[in-house]
């Protein structure tokens, strides 16, 4: 019984998330992205007042957690974008 419980242990240790969102925030997504791109390209690239106006971590953060839309938005340009991180 133990030998198994310690194998099972070993594969959850190796197992590697396939989701690209696993262990990030969306204060890092946001970091990351305004890093890379920029207030201005980002703003173009999302077209969200936030992001074209008096640009925050801040305050885009209050507004992407108060609507959905967005945060899937800024959550799909990190994912579509993860190979120009690297």
């Amino acid at each position: 019984m133990q030998k198994e419980a310690n194998m099972q242990e070993e594969k959850g240790v190796q197992k590697k998330p396939t989701n690209p969102l696993h262990g990030m925030t969306l204060e890092k997504i946001l970091i990351i992205l305004v890093d890379h791109y920029g207030w201005e390209e980002l703003g173009e690239r999302i077209n969200i007042r936030c992001f074209k106006m008096d640009s925050s971590i801040g305050s885009s953060l209050k507004f992407l957690r108060k609507t959905d839309w967005t945060r899937a938005k800024v959550e799909k340009l990190y994912i579509d974008s993860i190979k120009k991180f690297k």
